[in-house]
């Protein structure tokens, strides 16, 4: 349920409104719109009037139900408007939401040493991306695949973070490793099998930095969209959703289904930002410029694509992995569809590191 204020309500007496509803066992979180402040509610609110709510003052425009299962995370919860994420990096912040420039997310599937991932990241960064992803910790399907340096990795993506500048995203498999992360990404990255890992996303959900959680790969949009909710009942409005593929029944051309679709049916379900991860999606990197594009023209806030400076001797997922010198045309030709579409902006800046 959510409590829309009349435009200039006073501020004194939201804090009013929002205090007596906490005596009803309410929680009340303030929401300040574009317009206006709303007032969303949590808890049983199942046998509340909402005429009998707006009796409650006369600076409240209207009470409204939220219909959806996911409640923090809909769009009726913000009464319509989408949400931002703001990220300080060293190159200044970057914004992923609607009404932004799209933000580039550039990087190894994993990092392996530091002269790649200090290289790659300079690259990217001269390309115009404005974070590197790297997974110092890597679910892998086998065992005796390789997990990633650990630890250790997360010291190369910080040499790295200073000598690009660049905003940095990782993954957290364990929340054991949680702390470590932190101190390190500026944003937590969950993973696609990790999606429903509950205690993991109570853990991220409970820690101050911005969170990417991809979507699982067998997931409904609306396990999606739940999976992100126990993030923001945990405490955590900061929630990028990351598309990046669902296992179909056609795999032999493609490692994924690249779910599209799910932009404009996100847009009109949840107000948090909307990346797509064209490398997963497709497993192929000669699929992987097509398909960026396309998610650019359908309206993404964000690209995360897979770059490694030796696809051919990249210790994971080298065929979906661009060079340096595709990812650089790439963004050339992404710049003609953002500027077209008023959500691009030319970002890249010389080095002085």
């Amino acid at each position: 349920m959510i409590v829309v204020m009349k435009i200039g309500s006073p501020e004194v007496e939201i804090a009013r409104i929002s205090e007596e509803l906490t005596t009803w066992g309410l929680t009340p979180e303030k929401i300040v719109g574009k317009h206006k402040v709303v007032i969303g509610l949590v808890g049983d609110t199942a046998s509340l009037d909402p005429l009998q709510l707006q009796e409650i003052s006369p600076w409240i425009e209207q009470v409204l139900r939220v219909e959806q299962p996911f409640k923090r995370v809909s769009r009726e919860f913000r009464h319509g408007e989408a949400s931002e994420v703001a990220v300080e990096t060293p190159n200044g912040t970057v914004y992923f939401g609607q009404h932004h420039p799209v933000a580039v997310v550039a990087g190894p599937c994993s990092v392996e040493n530091e002269a790649m991932i200090v290289e790659t990241a300079r690259r990217v960064q001269a390309a115009g991306a404005t974070f590197l992803r790297g997974g110092a910790y890597k679910p892998r399907t086998s065992p005796y695949a390789f997990q990633g340096h650990g630890e250790s990795a997360l010291e190369l993506l910080a040499a790295a973070r200073e000598a690009s500048g660049l905003g940095i995203i990782t993954e957290v498999m364990d929340a054991a490793d949680l702390d470590k992360i932190v101190e390190v990404a500026d944003v937590v990255q969950v993973g696609a099998r990790n999606m429903q890992n509950f205690s993991l996303l109570k853990k991220v959900g409970a820690q101050p930095k911005p969170v990417l959680l991809k979507r699982g790969m067998s997931a409904t949009i609306e396990e999606w969209l739940m999976a992100a909710e126990y993030i923001l009942a945990a405490g955590n409005p900061n929630v990028i959703l990351c598309e990046r593929g669902i296992r179909t029944f056609d795999r032999q051309y493609a490692r994924n289904t690249l779910d599209l679709a799910v932009i404009p049916v996100l847009r009109s379900l949840t107000h948090l930002p909307i990346m797509i991860d064209p490398s997963h999606g497709t497993g192929k990197a000669e699929y992987v410029p097509a398909m960026s594009l396309a998610a650019l023209a359908a309206g993404t806030d964000s690209l995360m694509i897979e770059v490694h400076p030796n696809p051919a001797k990249a210790l994971s997922d080298g065929p979906q992995s661009l060079t340096p010198e595709r990812f650089d045309s790439l963004m050339q030709e992404l710049s003609v569809i953002g500027k077209a579409v008023s959500r691009w902006q030319e970002r890249a800046i010389a080095l002085s590191r």
